[in-house]
């Protein structure tokens, strides 16, 4: 096969410099960099586009047609992160072969309360959860406290702070106010699973959609800093707070060979359950007495990402590799149907 010619799509900063979501598009940038020396150290010929809500302009330049492969680093528009499915619709409607998820993963995964009753349908372990639309009166105690509130559609962490965790009914009412007001409806309440926050990050580098697990990644927080242990939007993103400083992830740790297993088993169901491709993130609670809570899948996580790159060498692999496979990946979808291995949703497997 000859060597495939490459699109780049990545977000075009949009946002001021003072917005607080700021810091998630400047992330993407950063691994348009990396990707962009990996295809050079690869020698894959690459050209790069940034999108942005000119959508004429969007559809002139894939209509060149100048590419083979598009390796996709878009997370959708600041104001309307939905656009994310929006594009990997678009690539599969004029038949493009891009890196990745498909939409329907990366629709299904958006929306938590969907994603978490195909988990439930399938046997998968995930917080108990109530969905509570603007007109909905709120209960005072839905999944027990403490109970965690974030809008139900949105990723990256946005939406969640420390304010997310609940421990009365006032507090309950006063949040779901706060997040209807600020991200809009539904509300998404779920149990608060206390235990240690382990992050699986899966690859398949052989388009295979049997993926291989990285090394366990761990969100590290600390107890003596008084901040819930929740992975909220300042510990993602804000280098110089201290609930970023307290909340460190780290690569490599360790599990009884039990739960390393039942972690395996089922963030591997996770990823085929809902049609993941080429590489994406299991995060999850895995409790004292070793049970393991789904609380989300994450497509497409970020490509450069401290996971991915310090797990690649455990496996035999290097991130210069990883992106040359992501690519290999795609240019053999390419005559496949909308270039996805798969085309219809699974369906879940009530008796796993």
């Amino acid at each position: 096969m000859p060597i495939p010619r490459v699109l780049v799509l990545f977000n075009q900063p949009v946002l001021p410099p003072d917005h607080p979501d700021r810091g998630a598009e400047e992330d993407v940038l950063y691994s348009v960099k990396i990707v962009r020396e990996s295809l050079k150290a690869a020698d894959i010929p690459a050209d790069e586009f940034g999108v942005s809500g000119d959508l004429p302009g969007l559809l002139a330049r894939l209509n060149r047609r100048d590419y083979d492969v598009v390796f996709n680093l878009y997370e959708g528009d600041a104001d309307n992160s939905v656009t994310e499915v929006y594009l990997t619709g678009l690539l599969e409607w004029l038949g493009v072969a891009y890196t990745g998820c498909p939409s329907f993963t990366l629709a299904v995964a958006r929306q938590k309360p969907v994603a978490k009753r195909l988990f439930a349908a399938a046997g998968i372990l995930t917080p108990e959860f109530v969905l509570l639309d603007a007109t909905d009166p709120i209960p005072d105690n839905p999944v027990g406290f403490p109970a965690v509130v974030k809008p139900a559609s949105e990723d990256a962490s946005i939406g969640i702070d420390q304010g997310s965790v609940v421990t009365t009914p006032a507090e309950l009412a006063a949040r779901v106010r706060h997040v209807i007001a600020h991200y809009g409806p539904p509300v998404l309440v779920e149990r608060f699973i206390a235990g240690r926050e382990i992050q699986v990050s899966l690859i398949d580098l052989t388009n295979t959609g049997n993926p291989t697990m990285l090394p366990l990644s761990e969100i590290a927080f600390d107890p003596a800093s008084g901040h819930w242990p929740v992975y909220t939007y300042t510990a993602k993103w804000d280098e110089t707070s201290d609930e970023y400083k307290a909340a460190p992830v780290r690569v490599g740790v360790t599990m009884p060979p039990a739960v390393l297993a039942a972690l395996e088993d089922v963030t591997k169901r996770v990823y085929r359950l809902l049609g993941a491709r080429d590489y994406a993130r299991v995060d999850t609670r895995v409790t004292p007495a070793g049970e393991v809570y789904v609380l989300e899948l994450n497509p497409n996580p970020a490509i450069t990402s401290v996971m991915i790159d310090e797990g690649l060498p455990t496996v035999g692999g290097t991130y210069d590799k990883f992106i040359a496979a992501l690519v290999t990946n795609a240019a053999s979808r390419r005559h496949s149907p909308a270039g996805s291995r798969r085309t219809r949703m699974p369906t879940p497997n009530p008796n796993p």
